[in-house]
C-alpha cells in the first residue's frame, strides 16, 4: 500500500535540532533528571512513592532476602521416575542394584541422585532409598506396586 506521508524524521533531516529546541534539548539524561536510579531520594521521590511498594520504597531501598552460604545450601541432583525405569536393567547387570522379594532395591545417593521426581512412567516394582522424593513419584512407585523410604541427608 502507498504511503499517504513520509516519516516524521524525513522533514526533520538538514535541520539542527529536529524540532527539539534551540542547544541541547532531548539529548543524553540531563533532560531525565539523571541516569537510572540518581535522584531517588531527591527529586525523583515523587516516582518512588508512586511505584513503590505501599510507600515503603521498596523495591528501590534496602537489602531483601538473603543468599544461603555455599557450606550449608543443598544442590539437588534430581532423577525422574521414567528415568529410573529406563536404567534399572543397566544397573542391574553392573551389580550397583540388589534384588529382594522380586523387588528391586535401589539407594539413589549411592547413584548420585538426592531426589526423586515423579517424570515418565514405572511399571517395575522397586524399593527406593532416597533422601526427597516428590508426591507424584511416590504415588507411581507404590501404583506400580514398590515403595520409597525417605532417608535423612547429610550435608556439609
Amino acid at each position: 500500500m502507498v504511503r499517504r506521508f513520509k516519516p516524521a524524521v524525513k522533514y526533520r533531516r538538514g535541520s539542527r535540532t529536529h524540532g527539539w529546541g534551540r542547544v541541547g534539548q532531548h539529548r543524553k539524561s540531563g533532560s531525565s533528571g539523571g541516569k537510572g536510579m540518581v535522584g531517588f531520594h531527591k527529586h525523583k521521590w515523587s516516582l518512588v512513592m508512586k511505584y513503590g511498594e505501599s510507600g515503603t520504597g521498596w523495591p528501590f531501598y534496602g537489602k531483601h532476602g538473603f543468599k544461603q552460604p555455599p557450606t550449608i545450601a543443598i544442590e539437588w541432583r534430581p532423577i525422574n521416575v521414567g528415568s529410573l525405569s529406563d536404567i534399572i536393567k543397566e544397573l542391574k547387570k553392573e551389580g550397583k542394584i540388589a534384588e529382594e522379594g522380586g523387588k528391586y532395591v535401589i539407594r539413589l545417593l549411592e547413584l548420585g541422585y538426592n531426589k526423586l521426581l515423579g517424570g515418565g512412567h514405572i511399571d517395575v516394582p522397586v524399593i527406593v532409598y532416597t533422601p526427597a522424593a516428590s508426591r507424584t513419584a511416590v504415588e507411581k512407585i507404590e501404583k506400580a506396586g514398590g515403595e520409597v523410604r525417605i532417608i535423612p541427608l547429610i550435608h556439609k
